[in-house]
């Protein structure tokens, strides 16, 4: 049953540089790594709706949340900011985490959209050579024992979850997120 899931949500990663090849009528050769080229799109995909909603969202919200239960606004970015996109990426590609200095939520809005785009660099630069050919290769992440193809799962739903959350949080402060605008991120 998992390994159902896994191919699944390995497909559903490359489904949107299918869909773009489709509309846009582009001809090409058949990927040699076409779920490390749908991991890429979907950084590309998640790194441009996250910075766009951090952006989006007013300064003077980022210590909302919605209910004492969940995270701020703010501590949304730090997560994504301090452990989340540099280790993910970092274990799923293989290469090393950067050190950074850890932010927390005293960090102004620009600091933290700052933040964010860097790791989104540093996630962009992980996977530029990453192949298909060492997704079956084990490596530990938050102290679990891992395919890197589950990494790779793992790193992608950790970017939508957080994607859903910030959508709300902003329609909750009457902020259209990035997705559902016109210009059809």
């Amino acid at each position: 049953m998992q390994s159902r899931i896994s191919v699944l949500l390995i497909a559903l990663a490359a489904l949107p540089l299918s869909l773009d090849a489709q509309a846009t009528g582009a001809v090409t050769a058949p990927s040699k790594s076409p779920v490390a080229d749908g991991l890429r799109g979907m950084e590309q995909r998640f790194s441009s709706m996250l910075i766009a909603a951090a952006e989006a969202m007013p300064a003077d919200k980022y210590n909302y949340r919605p209910t004492p239960a969940q995270m701020s606004f703010a501590q949304i970015q730090v997560h994504l900011a301090n452990e989340g996109n540099d280790v993910l990426c970092g274990k799923t590609a293989g290469v090393e985490v950067p050190k950074r200095t850890a932010v927390d939520t005293t960090a102004t809005k620009e600091q933290l959209v700052a933040r964010l785009k860097e790791t989104f660099q540093f996630c962009e630069q992980a996977f530029a050579k990453m192949d298909d050919s060492k997704l079956a290769d084990p490596i530990s992440m938050f102290g679990m024992n891992l395919t890197r193809a589950t990494a790779l799962l793992i790193t992608v739903g950790d970017w939508a979850d957080h994607y859903s959350q910030e959508a709300n949080y902003l329609r909750l402060n009457g902020v259209l997120p990035p997705s559902a605008r016109r210009s059809g991120m």
